[in-house]
């Protein structure tokens, strides 16, 4: 009896490293960067090309596959994680740890910042108009102190 032959997906080497670090920050919007530009893929494609209006293609990856694609140059972050942040998602940014070299192998990448909603410490993304504030609690053996901090008051309590 013959063996039915199945179509293997092959994934890139870039896909594979993406795949990787994705499952670390599931819940987040990756921002993959890959030369220079910061790319999202798949779900996240979808979402921050109908946050940001920007442009929403298709990669392909390995053998047969199509996956979302969905990028803007490095040195627009400031004009899109706002965006991004402030529609409510976390925001992992991913970028190249090292510099890529001339042999063809993949470049070093790991997640640098965290950005939510919740803390957000980017004056593009914080609002000027009104209070922001942070708090800070630490507990000791025979310490404990809250500080409560906004742009113009900062109150600490020991007790």
């Amino acid at each position: 009896m013959a063996k039915a032959k199945t179509k293997e997906k092959k994934q890139t080497p870039l896909m594979a490293q993406y795949e990787k670090i994705k499952q670390k920050y599931g819940d987040a919007i990756l921002l993959f960067r890959v030369g220079d530009f910061y790319e999202t893929f798949g779900e996240d494609a979808i979402k921050t090309a109908k946050i940001t209006g920007i442009v929403l293609t298709k990669r392909h990856n390995g053998s047969a596959s199509e996956i979302e694609l969905a990028g803007f140059p490095y040195h627009s972050l400031e004009t899109y994680l706002p965006k991004l942040v402030k529609s409510g998602y976390r925001v992992a940014i991913c970028d190249q740890l090292e510099k890529p070299s001339k042999e063809k192998k993949i470049v070093k990448r790991g997640v640098v910042e965290l950005v939510t909603p919740g803390v957000a410490l980017n004056d593009n993304i914080l609002d000027n108009r009104s209070n922001n504030f942070l708090a800070s609690l630490y507990i000791g053996k025979k310490i404990f102190c809250l500080q409560l901090k906004s742009k113009l008051i900062a109150v600490i309590f020991i007790l």
